[in-house]
């Protein structure tokens, strides 16, 4: 009996115990409640926006030329134009940033010059839009005599997704172990080798999401595109999917929503409000794809 008493007293929790315990739950659904504060303001936003788009919301909407002055019709030249801004802004600034990032990790030494590139890396991506705007203008439709194009807009966008576009591909690069690569160098194996065998297909996953989620940012940015290449009105032929070339100028969802929503008056209601629900759909299916796409490849990591 004396040695079941020591036993259950050996095994008693605590005050001390008691305390940590009692802790650790109010830190868990503190945490907790910090994740639906965040989630809530999403959530209600996006069913106020479906509940004053309702009347609007349709397939014709999506298809349909604006009418009368853009008050009413539908968006698909708006449509057209951003997805021609974001994959042609993604074809330039993805390769030239993953590069730049396979360089900076893999191949550059720690010198005031490579610093120096880095601080620069790290200082572009907290420019502002209205600075970016105008570089494009004077560089890409002046200087380049793009003139206010597809091509001078989508290179504006490119220019200023692309410090994002490195500083997350480094990060990406930096996860995998140092020991694959030493392992591979100990059998023979060249940098590049090493880089293309190893590296690249363990970072692809970190890589493609840091790259796939700047199409939110270059879809709704209007700054850029409006003093390079997006136009207030462009007739296109409707459901045509390639109504553009790059040397004409498009429209562009962010800054059709600006102008019906500020500048044309006598608009229908839900229109504005079906605009906004169409941008907002666009980014978000295509950051669900990044994250299953980011997930499969995650499974099929060889670590």
């Amino acid at each position: 009996m004396a040695v079941v008493s020591l036993a259950a007293t050996r095994f008693t929790k605590t005050a001390l115990a008691a305390r940590k315990e009692r802790a650790e739950a109010v830190a868990k659904w503190a945490f907790f409640g910090m994740a639906v504060a965040m989630i809530i303001p999403l959530v209600a936003i996006i069913a106020y926006l479906l509940y004053r788009a309702a009347p609007s919301l349709s397939l014709e909407f999506l298809v349909e030329m604006p009418r009368r002055g853009m008050r009413e019709g539908g968006i698909w030249p708006a449509f057209i134009g951003t997805l021609y801004l974001v994959v042609i802004s993604l074809a330039v600034s993805a390769p030239i940033g993953v590069l730049a990032a396979i360089y900076l990790n893999e191949y550059a030494r720690d010198t005031w010059f490579n610093r120096l590139i880095n601080l620069a890396v790290i200082n572009l991506a907290g420019v502002p839009s209205i600075v970016h705007a105008l570089f494009g203008l004077g560089a890409f439709v002046y200087a380049a005599k793009f003139g206010y194009s597809i091509v001078a807009a989508s290179l504006t966008l490119a220019i200023m997704t692309l410090p994002v576009i490195i500083a997350s591909t480094r990060e990406a690069l930096a996860s995998v172990p140092m020991a694959f690569r030493e392992a591979c160098w100990n059998v023979g194996a060249t940098r590049w080798q090493t880089i293309k065998a190893v590296v690249l297909p363990n970072s692809i996953s970190g890589i493609l999401t840091g790259v796939i989620l700047q199409v939110s940012r270059a879809a709704g940015e209007t700054a850029p595109i409006m003093f390079t290449g997006a136009v207030f009105f462009k007739a296109i032929q409707p459901g045509t999917v390639f109504p553009y070339r790059l040397q004409d100028q498009c429209m562009a969802l962010s800054m059709h929503l600006y102008t019906v929503s500020t500048q044309i008056p006598n608009v229908k209601e839900s229109i504005p409000y079906a605009t906004a629900i169409v941008l907002l759909g666009t980014v978000l299916l295509v950051n669900v794809s990044a994250i299953g796409l980011r997930v499969w490849l995650r499974n099929r990591k060889r670590w």
